[in-house]
């Protein structure tokens, strides 16, 4: 009797179901398509320009010592170097570790520390921070490589010079599971932590976004988003894009106009960015309009999309406006789509094609059981775990086992969730407060009082009080200019949705909120500000408030 035997499959996928002989069957199908259009430059580079220069650098990366697993760190802009580096990295058998360029040179230290590469790559733009992180860093790369126009750090080599042009690598010895990709969190709660991203995983998240846009072979997108970290890598930037033969636009810095005149010029099919991006998207094209047309969608990620604001943007930019919900070390987890807009905005949308997502309930001592799933009534909040194929279930510095448990991640998020899945976040597990002894959620005071049409946006934490615990605070970024905090109380006090003890009873008025790389809010960095500034006398009280409410 025959008995299958899975060995031959297993040696196939184990060996050869990797990112990079993704990209080289990519290359030789469709190689004289554009793989990068350069805005910087004006060049465009087709697939085959594209493999001889990754070849190239990866060439030259083993001849200054690379050898497999080891790492190559890289702080660049949205640029072809950074495009080149995240496919020569993996050409080479290394592991890429993209570093935000808006890092402290303190946390680039803590950064090359933990990943210990053999090379380090920096724009010349950053060479300041690069030296003086260098000077802080117990770690020492052996290599430092410069890209850009710029001054080099003593000592550095230019990329140029690291290409060995027209050599070609040895296919590295390296399986689906070895690590590729070393990517940092945003720093929501702290100090950035390195996920490690293996080839498998690599594949599973573009194959995501090619269902999802759909995205295929003659699209062109552009991320405005940094590529460093997930969402802009793997969310139509190069990941995604290298993978199925779509071309990409890498753009340094965001600029609305810039975009939009790209998008008429180039035609341009998806455009991938934070709300900000959309939101000043949105008032560009409002006021110079261009042709759009080209565009099959934009994507929103980092933060829910708001109805009113989503209207705006179908209106606007395109009808076809989506939303992804993610984490570093998951990629998105849920995506509300066109046809779910505009009646679920203000949700994170459904789970993924090949992803589990539940929101859980949590016990006493305050851990997530990914097998006690809270009521799907839209009502009851618990944490959101999710089980993925494109997730890296690590850190650096090991599996954390209050983060990774049985296949389950849990992602420090509150939510409730309906009968139909849609999943809608209320705040961060390590950002709730309680006053009173009452739990409340920043995320939705914040939503209730990003209503008022006086209000841009606002950030809401908890400061000590000897009566509550903690007295609930708004730091508030003014739409219109003469906003007081009685209008925002009047808001508040009014709002069908927010019960008192949620209300504000202090608010700051301040030019800018602070945000991480993707664009979320970080309410840990405000928390002791806020308390400062409360010592300070800085929030302003509302002048009128019921008898017993905290001060």
């Amino acid at each position: 009797m025959y008995t299958y035997d899975p060995a031959p499959f297993r040696e196939w996928f184990e060996r050869d179901f990797t990112y990079l002989a993704g990209f080289r069957r990519t290359v030789r199908r469709f190689g004289r398509r554009t793989a990068v259009v350069d805005p910087a430059t004006g060049d465009r580079h087709t697939y085959a320009d594209l493999a001889a220069q990754v070849d190239a650098l990866a060439a030259g990366l083993l001849d200054a010592g690379v050898r497999p697993g080891d790492v190559v760190a890289y702080q660049l802009f949205n640029t072809a170097d950074f495009a080149r580096l995240y496919l020569a990295t993996q050409a080479a058998g290394a592991v890429g570790a993209p570093v935000n360029f808006r890092l402290a040179a303190g946390e680039v230290a803590h950064v090359l520390d933990d990943s210990g590469p053999r090379v380090f790559v920096y724009d010349t733009e950053l060479a300041g921070t690069a030296r003086d992180a260098l000077g802080i860093a117990a770690h020492r790369p052996e290599l430092l490589v410069a890209a850009g126009g710029g001054e080099p750090l003593p000592g550095s080599v230019r990329i140029g010079e690291l290409a060995r042009p027209g050599e070609v690598p040895p296919e590295p010895a390296r399986t689906t599971y070895d690590e590729t990709t070393r990517l940092y969190t945003s720093g929501t709660t702290g100090m950035p932590k390195g996920v490690p991203l293996n080839s498998l995983v690599e594949v599973f998240s573009a194959h995501d976004v090619l269902m999802h846009f759909p995205l295929g072979p003659g699209d062109l997108t552009l991320n405005m988003t940094p590529w460093f970290h997930r969402g802009g890598l793997y969310a139509g930037g190069p990941n995604p894009a290298f993978y199925v033969g779509a071309g990409v636009v890498p753009l340094r810095a965001f600029d609305p106009d810039r975009v939009l005149d790209l998008v008429a010029e180039h035609g341009i099919t998806y455009l991938v960015g934070a709300p900000t991006n959309l939101e000043m998207l949105s008032h560009a094209q409002a006021g110079r309009a261009r042709d759009l047309s080209s565009l099959r969608g934009v994507v929103t990620m980092g933060a829910p999309l708001e109805r009113e604001a989503c209207l705006r943007y179908q209106e606007l930019l395109t009808p076809r406006i989506f939303n992804g919900y993610g984490t570093t070390e998951t990629f998105w987890n849920t995506f509300l789509r066109p046809d779910d807009l505009p009646g679920h905005a203000g949700t994170t949308g459904r789970a993924c094609t090949d992803d589990d997502v539940r929101v859980v309930r949590i016990d006493d001592s305050g851990r997530a059981d990914p097998d006690d799933p809270a009521a799907r009534d839209g009502q009851e909040i618990g944490e959101v775990v999710v089980r993925s194929p494109k997730g890296g279930y690590a850190y650096t510095g090991g599996a954390d086992p209050g983060k990774f448990a049985g296949g389950w991640v849990r992602l420090g998020d509150l939510a409730t969730w309906d009968a139909d899945e849609f999943v809608t976040v209320v705040g961060r597990k390590d950002d709730m407060l309680v006053s009173g002894g009452e739990n409340v959620h920043p995320a939705q005071v914040e939503e209730a009082l990003n209503q008022h049409p006086g209000i841009a946006d606002s950030l809401v934490v908890g400061v000590p009080d000897a009566r509550w615990g903690r007295r609930v605070v708004a730091y508030v970024v003014r739409a219109d200019p003469g906003l007081t905090a009685d209008d925002c109380d009047r808001h508040c006090r009014a709002h069908p949705m927010l019960a008192d003890f949620k209300r504000p009873r202090g608010y700051r008025f301040v030019d800018e909120l602070p945000r991480n790389a993707t664009g979320k809010k970080i309410h840990y960095k405000a928390v002791a500000q806020a308390a400062d500034d409360d010592a300070g006398g800085l929030f302003e009280t509302v002048t009128t408030r019921p008898e017993g409410t905290p001060r």
